[in-house]
């Protein structure tokens, strides 16, 4: 469990093909593994992922199967690139976003960036199946950040970027074109489950 309040932006060290399809993944973040262990989840550009490999030298490494990679931005990563990188959340921390479960629900695009003086507004494509479950003013997690939804439509949805997160999250450097992952209201999830299945709690 997260909260999407990126505690740093990691660099993609390596790239590793696996047998089967996987992919292991080694990244620079010296802060998220500054108190992990092995088994420790920790969500890398909103992918919750367990760390596999700890050397001591600022870096860990993760696996992903071929379904996070195709479902996900991670299977386009190159060596270099950035992703936001949160721990998992403690049981005593506050709360500061909302809650993420790292289970990446689709992918999205930035279709505009706008500057509307110290913030920027992004509009991304959304998929159309995740329309009903996104509301204005309601959460949403964009490669791991908890973001307020200002705008909706049926296959858009706009945010507002205050100039922490621009400086803090790869999310200040998000062009159009830039794809990234998202994560619904997990709320929003269950209830949609519910009415689609037609039970409701008994």
């Amino acid at each position: 469990m997260f909260t999407g309040i990126i505690e740093e932006i990691g660099t993609l060290a390596s790239v590793e093909p696996l047998p089967g399809g996987e992919t292991r993944l080694r990244l620079q973040g010296p802060l998220v593994v500054s108190d992990a262990h092995l088994g420790d989840s920790i969500a890398v550009a909103g992918v919750c992922l367990t760390v596999v490999d700890l050397p001591g030298d600022g870096t860990f490494a993760v696996e992903a199967v071929p379904e996070t990679l195709s479902r996900t931005t991670l299977g386009g990563l190159a060596v270099g690139d950035q992703v936001n990188l949160e721990r998992s959340l403690r049981a005593d921390s506050r709360l500061g976003g909302h809650i993420v479960q790292g289970h990446v629900d689709g992918v999205g695009t930035v279709v505009s960036r706008h500057h509307g003086g110290r913030w920027v507004d992004l509009v991304f494509a959304l998929p159309r199946e995740l329309a009903p479950l996104v509301a204005e003013k309601g959460a949403i997690c964009v490669s791991g950040t908890s973001l307020t939804v200002t705008t909706v439509t049926d296959d858009t949805f706009g945010v507002s970027l205050i100039p922490t997160t621009l400086a803090a999250t790869t999310l200040g450097e998000a062009r159009e074109g830039t794809a990234v992952n998202l994560e619904v209201d997990v709320l929003a999830r269950h209830v949609a489950r519910l009415l689609q299945t037609g039970e409701g709690v008994r």
